[in-house]
């Protein structure tokens, strides 16, 4: 069985993407691992040329930046990167500059990818999600934001990246799956509150003009950590690959002066309710058709 890692980046430095420790998460279970790097405006390659793998392959690209529309340059980047992976690899895992696998989840992983690589019916697999939210110790829940997402394909032809990247699709048609019992460790909002401010704007520049910006997202934008519904506590270990990131940056936020929002409607606040006694989100959108 033959598995390979993919991926792309820009500008990780100046956002500040923990990019080496995504890769490096799940470098143990791959044979090789394409990394398509983008134009950047800082050191993002030599980033990546450090890790120092000889399962590493870097592909040198030149961002669209016109594809604004829905995020679809994202799409695009990914589309190179997977076209690149080897013909006879069976697996293709997908991971993004901000997420991150512990290694605890490896065994789970790999088990999973032995017992469906002769399944047809299987042509993905779904990875649940913890959201990591203002801190490292903290994790944020909202029914608007996904918590489950394939990041295990086959390597089957057709397959494409879905909208701004977020998932796939198998000739236009949802990618048939099998939900698995292991965590994408996601590390984009955890960033210190003038970090978070600077990846809103960075990020919306994909999605919007120059008009836009100015006129919703200035340079004086500060966010506002208003969009989870929840805050929750994080007891459990975070990867070793992030220890020392960790370590090395660590700063606090006081959430008695930044609070959450508590504007949830009450329609929204019953859907949550019947989700936390059942695990059933009502209306949840899914970018996949889970196989039982």
């Amino acid at each position: 069985m033959k598995v390979s890692g993919f991926t792309f980046i820009r500008n990780a430095v100046k956002n500040d993407y923990p990019v080496v420790q995504a890769i490096t998460s799940i470098l143990p279970l791959c044979d090789e691992f394409i990394v398509v790097v983008g134009n950047s405006e800082d050191g993002t390659r030599k980033l990546i040329e450090d890790i120092n793998s000889s399962k590493i392959k870097i592909i040198d690209s030149v961002w669209d930046d016109s594809l604004r529309e829905g995020g679809q340059v994202f799409a695009r980047e990914t589309d190179k990167a997977f076209a690149a992976i080897s013909a006879d690899s069976d697996w293709a895992f997908y991971i993004q500059g901000d997420e991150v696998v512990h290694e605890q989840y490896h065994p789970v992983i790999m088990k999973e990818m032995e017992v469906n690589l002769n399944k047809p019916e299987i042509e993905g697999l779904l990875f649940k999600y913890i959201h990591f939210y203002g801190s490292y110790d903290f994790y944020g829940q909202s029914r608007r934001w996904y918590r489950r997402e394939i990041r295990l394909l086959k390597n089957i032809k057709g397959i494409k990246s879905y909208r701004d990247a977020q998932g796939f699709r198998l000739d236009d048609r949802k990618i048939r799956v099998k939900l698995i019992d292991a965590y994408i460790y996601h590390y984009g909002w955890a960033k210190p509150p003038k970090g978070l401010s600077n990846k809103i704007r960075n990020f919306n520049r994909f999605y919007n003009d120059e008009a836009w910006m100015e006129q919703h997202m200035p340079e004086t934008y500060e966010f506002d950590y208003g969009n989870a519904d929840r805050l929750l506590k994080f007891t459990g270990t975070h990867p070793l690959v992030m220890q020392k990131r960790i370590e090395s940056t660590r700063w606090n936020i006081d959430f008695g002066t930044k609070p959450i929002k508590k504007d949830m409607t009450i329609r929204r606040k019953v859907l949550q309710k019947i989700e936390d006694l059942t695990g059933w989100r009502v209306g949840e959108y899914r970018n996949y058709k889970i196989v039982r």
